[in-house]
């Protein structure tokens, strides 16, 4: 079920890595953000969706992920949003994407994963700020909702995954610090952090992400076994 964590924000976690669906409320109707899991997920959050009786008029990815480029025939044939690099690369790896998405849950809606579009400069219909950065994905991007107190991170700052750096990027050592710069920065307007995956962060744990994630990395600078034991350590 869809669970409200700030004034028109909700989330409704999947059992699948627990990864969360967002929805937001803007001013034409409601942008869902990272939408997922398995088909089954999808129709009842469109279930939620519906219940909330406010139509939707956007999708939104935060980074080209499979597991964030998913889409459901109930949400509407509406835009689906993206970073222009994010974009780029969900277009160009859609058939990769595809497979990953059905192997994982074989009733998702294959033929409407990955079909996103840059985003408007204007921003369009979503809320807030975007920031865009160069970690763990290409074309990654936050949300910062400042009037409502909410930064929303995609696959960043979880409390059950380590920090996953892009292997077939180099730099990532140094976009990575650079990334959580940018967003603690941003995270001084938010008292509520809500990654792609894991639990909400509310009040002191929002920089108790930051602290966590930061010595996770520096360890690992250092050449030393991390001692963090969130899921993915081995991945």
């Amino acid at each position: 079920m869809l669970n409200e964590v700030a004034d028109g924000v909700w989330v409704r976690q999947s059992e699948w890595v627990w990864s969360n669906s967002i929805v937001v409320r803007a001013d034409a109707g409601l942008v869902l953000v990272d939408p997922g899991i398995t088909g089954a997920e999808l129709d009842r959050l469109a279930d939620d969706v519906d219940r909330l009786g406010i139509p939707v008029v956007a999708g939104f990815s935060t980074h080209p992920h499979f597991d964030h480029l998913l889409w459901h025939p109930r949400f509407g044939d509406v835009p689906r949003y993206a970073t222009a690099a994010c974009a780029a690369v969900a277009t160009e790896a859609r058939e990769r994407a595809q497979a990953m998405a059905v192997e994982t849950a074989p009733d998702v809606p294959r033929d409407l994963v990955a079909l996103v579009t840059p985003l408007p400069a204007d921003g369009g219909p979503l809320p807030g700020e975007l920031i865009e950065h160069d970690a763990h994905a290409v074309g990654h991007a936050a949300i910062l909702l400042a009037d409502r107190g909410v930064l929303i991170v995609g696959d960043m700052l979880s409390d059950v995954l380590i920090p996953l750096l892009d292997p077939r990027r180099d730099g990532q050592e140094e976009a990575y610090p650079a990334a959580l710069d940018r967003l603690e920065e941003a995270a001084r307007q938010a008292d509520v952090l809500v990654p792609g995956h894991g639990a909400v962060a509310r009040g002191p744990e929002v920089a108790a992400r930051f602290a966590t994630d930061r010595a996770y990395l520096e360890a690992v600078r250092r050449g030393e076994e991390p001692a963090d034991e969130r899921w993915g350590k081995r991945r």
